[in-house]
C-alpha cells in the first residue's frame, strides 16, 4: 500500500489554471480555480501570457493543498493535463518567454499553412503526423515567431531557446529548468512529430526550417518525467496529456471503438482505435491518444473551434444573458427552432469541413424570431457540429456509435444533452465525476507510482450520473439535419 495519500492534478485550460487534489477512491477532495488575461491583439489573433500561466497555475497548486489542509509530502505524484497546440518559446538561460504565448485558437499563420499546402506538403504532412495543415497546430505558430526577428532564428540553431507546449512550459518551470520534455500526446499535436516512427520528424523539420535543438524530449504519458520542485519538497511528475487525451482516458474509453465527446471552450471527439493509426477519409485527425509501458494507443479525433464559446458571446457579445448558465431557460423559452440556425464559425470551421475562412452567420430569422430562438439556435449548434464529427468518425472506422460519454460544463445543460441525443439518435452518458480531464491526468499519473494498481481497480471506483437516450423520430431528425447542412453550406459560401 503506497503511503501518500494523494496525486495533484494540474489542469491547465485556455481560460483558467486548475489544481486538484484527489484520493485513492478516485475523489476530488480540494479544487483551486484561477481565470487569467485572454488577450486579443488584433482580429484573429489570440495570446497567452506563459509567465501569467505559470504564476496562476503555481498558485492554484499552493492553494489547493491548504485547502485541503495537506502537506506536500503528502502527494505521491503530480499528472499534468494541458490546453493543446499553443505554443510558448522561451530562452534557456533566463527561463523567460520570448513574447506572449500563441494560443491553439490563433488564426494568424493561415498564410503560413496555405503556403505549406501550395509546396505540395499536404499529403506528406497527413502521412506523417495524421494532421491536417491548418493554423491549429503549433508547427506554424512556431515558424511565425521564428520570423518575427532575425537573431531568433540563429539563437534556436545555436541551442538557446526552448520551443513548447504550455505542459513543457509547466515542467520546465516546476522543476526549476532541469527538464524540457513533452508526451507523445502533446507531440502528435505540433505537425512535427512522426506518428509511425514516434518521433520528431527530421524531414519536416527541414522542410519548416526549425531546428531540432529547440524541440523538448519526448516521453510516455504515464511516466516518471520529471520533478518538481516545490518549497523545498520533491515531486515526482509522473502523468502528461493533452487536455483530450487526458479525457478520453479519464472516461476509461481504453477499448477500440469508445468514443468521448467534451464540451469546453470547443468540442472535442475522440475514438480509441487501439493500436492503429488510422487514415482519415473524412477530415478527421489521427492522433495519439497515450502511450503507457512503450504501448501506444491511438485515436481518431474531430475538433469543434466553437462550443461553450458560441454561449460566452451571447453573455459578452450581444448580451442576451447575464450568466452562461442562464442559456438554457431563455432558450427554452422557444420550443423549437422555427427555422433559425447559427453557425458559429468564428475562427473558420474544424471538423470535418476545416474552413479556415468561414465565418459567423445566423440563417432563417424572421419577424418572429426573438433572442429565445437565437439562444436555442446556439445551443443547438455545438450538438450538430458534434454531430457532424460522429458521423465522420462512424465513416471512418466502419463502427455504428450508439454510445458516447461526454464531459465538460456543457453537460450540465439538459436541453443541449437531449439535443444532442436526438440528433445523433445515440445514447449519451454523463460521469458522476465531471472533472474527467483531470482525472485522466491523475490516472496517468497514480498508475506509474501504484498509487492505483490497474485500470480495472480505476474503473471499479466509477459511475455513470445521467443518460440521455434519443426521443425523436427519424423523419423529424432528417428535417433538422437538412436545414443545419443548407446553414453550413451558406456560411462557407459567404467568403467565396
Amino acid at each position: 500500500m503506497i503511503s501518500k495519500k494523494y496525486i495533484l492534478a494540474i489542469d491547465q485550460g485556455t481560460t483558467s489554471c486548475r489544481s486538484l487534489l484527489i484520493d485513492q477512491k478516485a475523489k476530488v477532495v480540494a479544487v483551486a480555480q484561477q481565470e487569467f488575461s485572454q488577450i486579443f491583439p488584433q482580429p484573429g489573433w489570440v495570446e497567452h501570457n506563459a509567465e501569467e500561466i505559470w504564476q496562476c497555475q503555481y498558485h492554484t497548486l499552493l492553494k489547493v493543498v491548504d485547502m485541503a489542509g495537506v502537506g506536500l509530502d503528502e502527494v505521491a505524484a503530480i499528472g499534468i493535463t494541458n490546453q493543446r497546440e499553443t505554443t510558448v518559446l522561451w530562452e534557456k538561460a533566463s527561463g523567460s518567454p520570448i513574447g506572449n504565448a500563441i494560443v491553439w485558437q490563433d488564426r494568424r499563420t493561415a498564410t503560413i499553412c496555405h503556403q505549406w499546402v501550395a509546396n505540395g506538403w499536404k499529403e506528406k504532412i497527413a502521412a506523417k503526423t495524421g494532421l491536417v495543415v491548418d493554423a491549429y497546430f503549433s508547427a506554424s505558430k512556431l515558424r511565425w515567431m521564428l520570423d518575427q526577428d532575425d537573431q531568433l532564428q540563429e539563437r534556436a540553431a545555436l541551442g538557446e531557446l526552448a520551443f513548447g507546449t504550455i505542459d513543457s512550459w509547466l515542467v520546465w518551470k516546476l522543476s526549476q529548468g532541469e527538464s524540457h520534455i513533452t508526451d507523445v500526446s502533446n507531440a502528435s499535436r505540433t505537425m512535427l512529430y512522426n506518428i509511425h516512427d514516434m518521433e520528431w520528424d527530421p524531414e519536416l523539420l527541414s522542410l519548416f526550417n526549425i531546428p531540432a535543438s529547440l524541440l523538448p524530449e519526448v516521453k510516455d504519458s504515464s511516466q516518471h518525467v520529471a520533478n518538481a520542485l516545490i518549497g523545498g519538497i520533491s515531486i515526482p511528475i509522473c502523468g502528461i496529456a493533452g487536455d483530450q487525451q487526458a479525457a478520453l482516458f479519464g472516461q476509461l474509453c481504453l477499448e477500440p471503438g469508445m468514443v468521448k465527446n467534451t464540451y469546453g471552450t470547443g468540442c472535442f471527439m475522440l475514438m480509441n482505435t487501439g493500436n492503429t493509426a488510422i487514415e482519415s477519409s473524412n477530415q478527421l485527425l489521427s492522433t495519439v491518444a497515450w502511450r503507457m509501458l512503450g504501448k501506444t494507443t491511438y485515436a481518431l479525433e474531430g475538433s469543434v473551434f466553437i462550443g461553450g464559446a458560441v454561449v460566452q458571446w451571447l453573455r459578452d457579445g450581444l448580451h442576451l444573458i447575464e450568466t452562461a448558465s442562464k442559456v438554457e431557460n431563455l432558450a427554452l423559452m422557444a420550443p423549437e427552432n422555427e427555422g433559425v440556425y447559427f453557425v458559429p464559425a468564428f475562427t473558420g470551421l474544424g471538423a470535418p469541413h476545416w474552413n479556415q475562412e468561414a465565418r459567423g452567420c445566423i440563417f432563417g430569422i424572421s419577424r418572429g424570431s426573438t433572442n429565445a430562438h437565437i439562444a436555442r439556435a446556439a445551443l443547438e449548434s455545438i450538438a450538430y457540429q458534434s454531430h457532424d464529427v460522429l458521423k465522420a468518425m462512424e465513416k471512418d472506422s466502419g463502427i455504428n456509435i450508439t454510445q458516447m460519454r461526454v464531459d465538460g460544463g456543457a453537460t450540465a445543460n439538459n436541453l443541449l444533452m437531449q439535443f444532442q441525443s436526438d440528433i445523433m439518435d445515440c445514447n449519451i452518458m454523463v460521469p458522476a465525476n465531471a472533472e474527467t480531464t483531470a482525472m485522466g491526468a491523475a490516472y496517468l499519473a497514480g498508475l506509474s507510482v501504484g498509487f492505483w494498481k490497474s485500470t480495472e481497480e480505476i474503473s471499479q471506483l466509477t459511475e455513470i450520473a445521467k443518460e440521455y437516450k434519443p426521443s425523436i423520430d427519424a423523419e423529424k431528425r432528417q428535417l433538422l439535419l437538412n436545414g443545419w447542412a443548407r446553414a453550413i453550406k451558406a456560411s462557407i459560401g459567404w467568403t467565396q
